[in-house]
């Protein structure tokens, strides 16, 4: 598939997500895994096989990691397409350093409803896999704020970039 657009967004959320990865990486919901592989410190789970996947999981909220495993998280454009928000989140303060951060993508519901609908003949989460149900075409900052404050994380940064995403990063 052609997914041309797909490709520049992807590429530009890793370019803004990269310099705010520290130490060992996780990426939940990682799809192709290109994060992880141009990073080359960490793994990156799904539950869906990307060809790239390091680990495939039934369910992301229960991981077969230690505690305090790693030192970032990144849940790149896909927190939305994960129906039990609030127990992965939890599993990320459980699998987080003490120092660690979770570094989160994501477009409004509203833009996202329209960009997938533009999108949708080559968009390859649609085709391949398609939207089951508890995902939600994107979150709003006060959804995704109040998911991650309820585990006790706290927001140290958030920006637009590429007028359509934006950036959180929330601290233990």
């Amino acid at each position: 598939m052609n997914d041309f657009l797909g490709k520049i967004l992807n590429d530009n959320r890793i370019k803004n997500v990269m310099p705010h990865i520290n130490g060992k990486l996780l990426d939940i919901g990682c799809g192709y895994n290109k994060l992880v592989r141009m990073y080359k410190n960490g793994m990156g789970v799904d539950v869906f096989d990307w060809g790239d996947v390091d680990l495939i999981v039934e369910d992301t909220s229960k991981l077969p990691f230690d505690d305090k495993s790693f030192d970032t998280i990144s849940i790149i454009a896909s927190l939305n397409h994960i129906p039990n928000r609030a127990d992965v989140v939890r599993e990320c303060f459980r699998l987080l350093t003490d120092n660690g951060r979770v570094i989160i993508t994501m477009l409004s519901p509203g833009i996202s409803r329209v960009w997938h609908k533009i999108r949708e003949p080559w968009d390859e989460d649609q085709v391949s896999r398609g939207m089951k149900e508890g995902e939600v075409f994107g979150l709003t900052k006060n959804e995704i704020v109040r998911l991650f404050s309820n585990e006790n994380f706290k927001l140290i940064r958030h920006n637009k970039f590429m007028l359509l995403n934006t950036l959180y990063i929330f601290s233990k």
